[in-house]
């Protein structure tokens, strides 16, 4: 089956900055990829591109088959995307923020049901009516992946999903990770908590630079040989 992401020769340059160099990464349909890396490694310029946030340098990019350079919006019509920082209106509450998302990809009446049980899932259901300037990191964090899988994406693109975010807010984000590619989604998280990244998703890429140093099934950089591993590719 063809790569519901796909980037090939992917090049990102902030001037004479190389934040990404001739990065080939692709992720099926049903599957869960973790990109992992120390800061500054390239992880959340690479989801910001295939968010069609931030244009490519140089390169091809596709998500759900859809050219992103030449065809943005039906490419972010297929993606759902959890950004790094930012993202959220501060003097909206959690519920304009849904009904916004809603309105914007034009979703069925029964949203709201979904929205409902979403908030529920992730301990947000008691905040929907506050506004998110008084939200702490983790509810944001939370929201922001609930505003992310909310239209059940094609493909959906986690930036740094458990930072600061509670045990229960972790879980929930594994339960709707594993249901998005259960239904056949491609999910690609990015993340600097190797422990989660394994745990979530079926295979690792190790970024360095902005280049792939390493990719393998996620359980090979679980433990303590795991992390060795790991941290013998960022060296």
């Amino acid at each position: 089956m063809p790569a519901q992401v796909e980037t090939i020769g992917l090049r990102v340059a902030f001037g004479a900055v190389v934040a990404i160099d001739s990065l080939d990464l692709a992720v099926q349909p049903a599957s869960s990829v973790a990109l992992v890396g120390r800061n500054g490694a390239g992880k959340s310029t690479t989801l910001r591109v295939l968010a069609g946030v931030l244009p490519a340098t140089k390169g091809e990019v596709r998500v759900g088959g859809i050219d992103v350079t030449r065809y943005p919006a039906a490419a972010k019509a297929r993606v759902g995307y959890c950004p790094d920082v930012g993202g959220l209106i501060p003097r909206a509450t959690a519920w304009e923020h849904l009904a916004l998302a809603a309105k914007l990809r034009d979703l069925r009446p029964g949203w709201a049901d979904r929205a409902h049980a979403l908030l529920e899932r992730f301990d947000l259901l008691g905040a929907a009516d506050r506004v998110t300037a008084g939200f702490s990191h983790g509810m944001g964090r939370r929201l922001s992946v609930v505003l992310a899988v909310l239209h059940e994406p094609q493909v959906l693109l986690l930036d740094e999903p458990f930072d600061g975010v509670d045990p229960l807010g972790v879980e929930a984000t594994m339960e709707v990770i594993a249901q998005a590619r259960a239904s056949g989604s491609a999910v690609l998280v990015s993340t600097h908590l190797l422990a989660l990244a394994a745990q979530a998703c079926e295979e690792a890429v190790v970024l360095r630079a902005g280049k792939i140093v390493a990719a393998a099934p996620s359980s090979e950089l679980r433990g303590e040989a795991g992390e060795q591993r790991y941290r013998a590719l960022l060296a």
